[in-house]
């Protein structure tokens, strides 16, 4: 407990400045945060240490149109992060829908992060010189005319480490394919904007860091070029894990490979995969007699049901609460939070807001179950009289109260 307090004071300073909206990074220009370059960095290189600092935003991944702004307000969420799949870019970005909907979360005043998705996953990356390469560095431009100095975060890339075949991670593929964008996105902001970006740049996001296997020399490259590009802020992380402690690990890897002033993200994080561990168990005793079900019903079925008949909030509360791989872990996102925010290095992390379609969609036994994580339980509990979805259980409360300074 005297620990606790004693960092408290810390984390206000942190968040301070982030709970009235996007104040920190709005407005600011790279020729006003330059200092005596004393690094050997090029001056025209920018630095994070007035950027955003400890903020908690929510997350729309792919799925925009499952996210309103009157549900935004309802968690007194600031930021709003998405990606795009750069396959969807056409002639204007500003018509893509996630790119259409951090542009309207910016006019009302929300701080925004954008990661740029490239699916390699089924198909070998470009190489530099190609002319795929070119292709894609000509979508690149077409987002970056819509959203340079208008969103708050570009993250350069999605998942990359998923998103690529394994022989190009290999071979160095990959890192001179994330390479040569970032190159060519900081040299595009500096000939159109000169010295004066609001834009942070963050190389996108590592996967799998709890799993030595995955710490790689690609993931080492990575890492390197984040650090020694001075125009990069930091890097991004995704820890979906099967247990809290296996959260550390990422940062444990990230953080002496970061320079002094770099903060990371965190714009997508869960405990997932301990959920789908869960599955197959047979419901609690307590809750089957409650609910009068087979005491034999596995957990997925459960869900299953609550998919295909909205269940009560009140029931949907009691299998959650009632089963104690989720009851233990109820306050993942509060303590993780505060974890990142204890670094000093957290730049923003944002969390999953709404159950979208493609996580209800032939729900079984073996599939993942995202939905549980979601601070909106929109799809397996009934809606309220006025339309409003119901709050999930643990989550939605300790976000709500992580946007308070003394949080």
């Amino acid at each position: 407990m005297d620990s606790e307090k004693r960092k408290q004071p810390l984390a206000r300073r942190r968040v301070l400045a982030l709970t009235a909206g996007s104040l920190v990074a709005a407005g600011c220009t790279q020729g006003e945060r330059r200092s005596a370059d004393k690094t050997g960095h090029a001056p025209e290189a920018r630095t994070s240490a007035d950027g955003p600092d400890g903020a908690l935003g929510a997350n729309f991944n792919e799925d925009p149109d499952s996210v309103t702004f009157g549900e935004l307000r309802e968690l007194s969420a600031s930021w709003l992060r998405g990606f795009v799949p750069m396959p969807e870019v056409e002639d204007d970005a500003s018509h893509q829908r996630a790119i259409a909907k951090l542009l309207d979360a910016h006019r009302l005043g929300h701080s925004t992060v954008l990661s740029l998705k490239f699916p390699y996953n089924h198909r070998p990356i470009p190489r530099p010189g190609s002319s795929a390469m070119d292709a894609e560095l000509a979508r690149v431009d077409k987002v970056l005319h819509t959203v340079l100095d208008t969103v708050d975060i570009l993250a350069i890339g999605n998942e990359p480490f998923i998103e690529s075949l394994p022989q190009d991670r290999r071979s160095g593929a990959l890192n001179a394919f994330y390479e040569t964008v970032a190159e060519h996105i900081i040299a595009y902001r500096k000939k159109h904007f000169g010295s004066r970006c609001r834009t942070h740049l963050h190389m996108g996001a590592l996967n799998f860091l709890d799993k030595p296997d995955k710490r790689t020399p690609a993931t080492d490259r990575w890492l390197s070029f984040t650090r020694r590009t001075p125009e990069i802020e930091g890097v991004d992380i995704h820890p979906h894990v099967s247990a809290p402690e296996k959260v550390k690990p990422y940062l444990d890897y990230i953080l002496p490979r970061l320079r002094d002033g770099q903060k990371f993200l965190v714009t997508e994080f869960s405990l997932v995969q301990l959920w789908k561990l869960h599955l197959n168990d047979t419901i609690p005793a307590r809750f089957a007699r409650r609910y009068r079900l087979p005491p034999d019903t596995p957990v997925w079925k459960v869900i299953k049901e609550a998919i295909e008949h909205p269940f009560s909030e009140e029931k949907w509360r009691d299998f959650l609460a009632m089963s104690p791989w989720f009851e233990n872990n109820k306050h993942f996102l509060r303590d993780q939070v505060r974890h990142f925010r204890d670094t000093g290095r957290l730049a923003v992390a944002t969390y999953g807001v709404t159950q979208g379609a493609a996580m209800t969609r032939n729900f079984g036994p073996d599939k993942t179950p995202w939905l549980l994580n979601s601070l909106y339980a929109n799809r397996t509990v009934e809606r309220s009289e006025d339309g409003s979805p119901a709050h999930n259980y643990g989550f939605f409360d300790d976000f709500r109260a992580l946007q308070r300074p003394e949080n």
